[in-house]
């Protein structure tokens, strides 16, 4: 039969956890924490909002761009379309009126103008990514 040689180097754990030995309570621990009632903090979603991060990834973009990394700006522009169809969304859902004759406010007339013109930059910065890139 297969028999496997002894290794020559110690492993690395890479920060996965897995059975280390002479800690047998940890397994204990870990157990017990799992029906406490204490919330753990998710950490792969991000704090910030939408918006934040809208501005924060047409920043990158802009950065990306005046650097000279075409493929980096496209790629943070795209991040930036996202956030800002979760925006979008977001506001459609808040901002339905009870009935269809309802007019928009002024802060919704705002919002739309400025959805427009962030649009409209966004088309123009990409348009500059294809011109340079020709």
């Amino acid at each position: 039969m297969f028999q496997r040689r002894p290794r020559k180097f110690r492993r690395r754990s890479n920060g996965r956890g897995g059975m280390h030995h002479g800690n047998g309570n940890a397994q204990n621990r870990m157990r017990s924490s799992s029906f406490s009632n204490i919330q753990i903090k998710n950490n792969f979603r991000t704090p910030l909002s939408a918006e934040k991060l809208f501005e924060k990834y047409t920043s990158l973009a802009k950065e990306a761009m005046s650097s000279g990394d075409k493929t980096l700006s496209e790629n943070y522009l795209q991040h930036a379309d996202h956030f800002m169809r979760i925006i979008e969304d977001k506001n459609k859902n808040q901002n339905k009126p009870a009935n269809d004759l309802a007019k928009p406010n002024e802060s919704e007339k705002i919002y739309l103008i400025i959805a427009e013109l962030i649009k409209k930059t966004i088309q123009k910065i990409k348009f500059n990514l294809v011109f340079c890139a020709n």
